[in-house]
């Protein structure tokens, strides 16, 4: 089983473009609490929402996502 998870900078890349989750939702079309979810580490975002976020905050993906923990 792995001991990895994926960590986010996507709160501090979101503040960093003034832009609300609310907003940034919109800009990627997932919801307010999805956004929430992922910053909060509650919900880990498919391959292709990682690059849409990525590509709103001008950002590279491991720039917004790293791995957290031990590997296996």
């Amino acid at each position: 089983m792995a001991t990895q998870t994926l960590g986010n900078r996507l709160r501090v890349a979101r503040a960093e473009r003034e832009l609300s989750q609310e907003q940034l939702a919109g800009l990627v079309g997932v919801t307010r609490q999805t956004i929430s979810a992922i910053e909060t580490e509650l919900y880990c975002p498919s391959a292709l929402l990682a690059f849409l976020l990525a590509q709103q905050l001008s950002k590279r993906v491991d720039e917004l996502f790293f791995l957290k923990g031990e590997p296996t």
